[in-house]
């Protein structure tokens, strides 16, 4: 019997971000978990090397990967609508949930048991905050991009979500914001200068 699980989150390239907002550069989810699992990774270091805390960073970095399979089913919900109000944010939670199960019954049962705590992450972990603050630290960088690009689109939803990531208070957050985001405001000569 074949199994489709890894054929399905193939097509995680064609469910694309930001669909209400005029993009310079289209992003689909397969491209945002690839960023968010490099920033939960350096968030985790960070957060283990130079903080002193003990969050798994191999954990960190597969809950960072799997966060956004179910949505290869349910699509990508744009944040106005989401978060419009509780009854619509639980419910899409609830379909998020269904299509995670459907997703894992799709592989052997001795893959879906080692893979579940991947696609259905512990919300309460410590790991799982790192990647929350990953998602939203790849959504900051998308509104950088798209502003340095021109587009004024993005202007609002930069200084929202820049006043959401500062007010998380996690001391890994802020180091990398200091250390590694003034990177992403530079051109490619600029990099190379340095």
């Amino acid at each position: 019997m074949p199994y489709n699980f890894y054929a399905f989150l193939d097509r995680m390239k064609y469910i694309r971000r930001w669909s209400l907002m005029r993009s310079t550069r289209e992003e689909n989810i397969m491209e945002h978990s690839q960023q968010v699992a490099l920033f939960a990774h350096a968030l985790a270091l960070i957060d283990r090397e130079i903080f002193g805390n003990t969050p798994d960073v191999s954990k960190t970095v597969l809950y960072a990967l799997y966060h956004e399979c179910s949505e290869v089913m349910t699509g990508d919900l744009p944040t106005p609508i989401k978060y419009f109000n509780p009854e619509i944010h639980g419910a899409y939670k609830q379909l998020e949930d269904r299509a995670a199960d459907k997703l894992l019954g799709m592989l052997p049962s001795e893959l879906a048991a080692a893979l579940s705590p991947c696609v259905k992450a512990d919300t309460d972990s410590r790991e799982y905050k790192l990647v929350k603050a990953a998602d939203k630290l790849s959504a900051y960088v998308k509104c950088l991009e798209e502003v340095k690009g021109g587009n004024a689109e993005f202007k609002k939803a930069k200084e929202s979500i820049g006043r959401e990531l500062k007010s998380k208070k996690m001391p890994c957050l802020d180091y990398f914001m200091q250390n590694f985001l003034p990177g992403f405001l530079l051109t490619l000569d600029e990099m190379e200068e340095l």
